[in-house]
């Protein structure tokens, strides 16, 4: 039995995020340019993408550019830039081909006006796809968007439109840019770090995480399948106790 008929179809996660790491170490391992990590990092996405369609995931976050990541070198941020653009233009017949519907969550304004017309473009190309929905995190910062939520509910109490004590879970929930995602089941993290980087710090409440030491350009099929596996072994409680999750329904 390979690794894929291992996956039990109906407790697969509505919705994995990734946080995409690894790129530059798998260049500088290889001593080439960690330009060339991005680019070999395109394939590991385009494999996870697939997959990820065949096994009916209905959401994939990808990790793609921090707001933090803005302070590397310029010829980098420069080439990840043009990478994003060309990427996007030549996976649009892909995601037209198999339903796929592209979005974006993040900071999006301080995006190059090149890549950010390029990636509306490919996001209202797509709107009408009802398949999975595969959303990049662009320019992302969970803190800046956790913010920016309490800055609307701020100005909402200084106009007296809103009470303080009016204020709910959901309504937070829906004042940040994942709205309209229901929040990620899966968190994988690829190149060995243990940490969340700044990414999805709300959403993950109640995630499971899984780190790999693999760096993202080899990050395969396989290697997706396994953090499904993992996933799928573990007992999801929510805060209830074992027997409380075992215990059957009343019918």
């Amino acid at each position: 039995m390979n690794l894929k008929e291992k996956i039990i179809k109906e407790r697969i996660p509505a919705h994995v995020a990734i946080i995409m790491d690894g790129n530059g170490r798998w260049a500088r391992k290889r001593g080439f340019a960690r330009t060339l990590g991005h680019e070999k990092g395109v394939d590991a996405v385009r494999e996870t993408v697939e997959a990820a369609v065949e096994l009916g995931i209905g959401y994939l976050t990808l990790y793609a550019f921090s707001t933090e990541n803005w302070n590397r070198p310029k010829y980098e941020i420069d080439a990840l830039m043009r990478l994003l653009v060309r990427s996007v233009n030549k996976e649009r017949k892909t995601f037209m081909d198999n339903n796929i519907r592209l979005m974006a969550i993040g900071d999006l304004r301080n995006l190059p006006p090149k890549s950010y017309t390029e990636l509306m473009k490919a996001i209202d190309d797509t709107a009408v796809n009802t398949g999975m929905r595969l959303v990049l995190a662009l320019s992302y910062s969970s803190r800046w968007e956790i913010v920016e939520a309490a800055r609307i509910l701020a100005g909402n109490i200084s106009k007296g439109t809103l009470k303080p004590e009016e204020i709910t879970q959901e309504m937070f929930s829906n004042l940040l840019t994942t709205a309209s995602i229901p929040d990620p089941e899966l968190l994988i993290r690829t190149s060995g770090e243990y940490r969340v980087s700044n990414f999805l710090l709300w959403q993950i409440a109640y995630c499971e995480l899984y780190f790999t030491p693999t760096l993202w350009p080899d990050f395969s099929k396989e290697e997706f399948y396994r953090a499904l596996i993992d996933y799928q072994s573990r007992e999801r409680r929510f805060g209830m106790t074992s027997e409380q999750i075992r215990k059957p329904k009343n019918r």
